[in-house]
């Protein structure tokens, strides 16, 4: 019995994004961050300080979002190989970009709700331990920033040295922006407030606080969102995938779905009709120069019945189409 070795036509199927800086520099955070709530919050309670207590189960927000960062780069990395995953565990970073813009965006919700309720019902502010805390809160910030941001701070992938963003390490650095504007905006508040006696402005910063954090979230579930939900790349990319297939003897693409197995790598399906055939090499040749694609997967039809088109006759291939009906991210073409 004849047993090809398989080898030749099989090939890794990872396409984890590994970022050990980012790794590193988020954990030295989140210790950072879990030292000063800790502090906060045992300082509040020995001092009766709501300031302290308040920033103190703010920054547990924090902490959270930091830790999801983390698991998510380690079980990325820990399950790369895993054959329980088709693709690998490229979007693993990606969901946990997308679950701390979910936290972010809570974070700027309960800012918003308090601030309207201390503007409906105003409350007295300990100007002197409120502009401390502030202050704290916003050197912590700053230190953090400064460790987030490092040198190194793309990512690259298994095998290559292509840099690019780190929607997990993205993520990490918007709650520090977050917390260090809050800060900021309390500061100018709380100084007005004692100096001037504009008390009201306290609140009213919480509100273009919480407005501005909130675009900052929704930006980050824009970028994530749409991978998670396998959108397919972008049209012109997709004209050109087509137009490079058909562009050769009397190749006709019947379908064409083109979807994201990580945050910067793509997967191509393609079914090919054509009544000169070649082997699967020759198809993938001629997408060569799309070096978004991954993972390319070709399907020949043989069509003997006369209806394929002439080069001669063929009209110069036109927009792809979407195709409402087909899966979530996913794009037919039907030309």
């Amino acid at each position: 019995m004849h047993r090809p070795n398989l080898l030749n036509w099989q090939h890794d199927h990872d396409f984890t994004v590994i970022n050990e800086h980012g790794e590193q520099r988020t954990l030295k955070v989140l210790i950072l961050t879990a030292i000063t709530m800790v502090v906060e919050i045992v300082a509040g309670m020995a001092y009766g300080s709501m300031a302290l207590l308040a920033d103190g189960w703010h920054m547990s927000t924090h902490v959270a979002a930091f830790l999801i960062t983390i698991f998510a780069y380690r079980f990325a990395r820990r399950h790369a190989s895993d054959p329980a995953f088709a693709f690998g565990t490229g979007k693993v970073s990606v969901l946990g970009g997308f679950a701390s813009a979910v936290a972010l965006a809570v974070v700027a919700m309960m800012m918003a709700v308090e601030s309207l309720q201390r503007i409906i019902v105003p409350q007295p502010i300990h100007f002197n331990e409120a502009i401390a805390v502030a202050v704290l809160g916003l050197a912590v910030n700053i230190a953090s920033a400064f460790l987030l941001q490092g040198r190194h701070d793309h990512d690259h992938d298994h095998g290559d040295h292509h840099h690019h963003h780190d929607h997990n390490l993205k993520a990490a650095y918007l709650h520090v922006l977050a917390d260090a504007f809050t800060s900021l905006l309390a500061i100018i508040a709380l100084v007005t407030g004692k100096y001037l006696g504009w008390s009201q402005l306290d609140p009213v910063m919480g509100i273009v606080g919480a407005l501005v954090i909130t675009r900052w979230a929704w930006s980050l579930l824009k970028d994530t969102g749409p991978i998670l939900l396998d959108a397919s790349i972008e049209e012109p990319v997709l004209a050109e995938i087509k137009n490079k297939m058909e562009d050769k003897i009397d190749n006709r693409i019947a379908d064409l779905h083109v979807w994201r197995v990580s945050a910067h790598h793509y997967a191509a399906i393609i079914s090919v009709v054509t009544r000169h055939p070649q082997c699967v090499g020759y198809y993938k040749d001629l997408l060569k120069d799309c070096t978004e694609l991954a993972h390319i997967t070709i399907e020949i039809n043989t069509c003997g019945d006369g209806s394929a088109i002439d080069p001669q006759e063929m009209e110069p291939a036109g927009p792809v189409e979407l195709d409402i009906a087909a899966a979530p991210g996913q794009l037919d073409n039907n030309g």
